[in-house]
């Protein structure tokens, strides 16, 4: 299970940086800031809850360990 703990890790990391950094871009490139605006709320509640969930999982495993 750690493999996917991992996994999991990286996946809320990317929701919860690579997001909002790939619409701060595009809002760049557009000059729409509306693209920026919108993507942060989704992203954010997506990230810290898959975080959460996760670091509880590990913290749960390390103590079965």
């Amino acid at each position: 299970m750690k493999n996917m703990n991992s996994l999991a890790l990286l996946v809320s990391l990317i929701v919860l940086v690579g997001f909002p950094i790939l619409f701060l871009f595009v809002s760049l490139y557009t000059g729409d800031w509306r693209y920026l605006m919108w993507s942060l709320p989704p992203s954010f509640l997506a990230g810290f809850t898959g975080l959460i969930l996760t670091v509880q999982t590990m913290k749960k495993e390390r103590k079965e360990a």
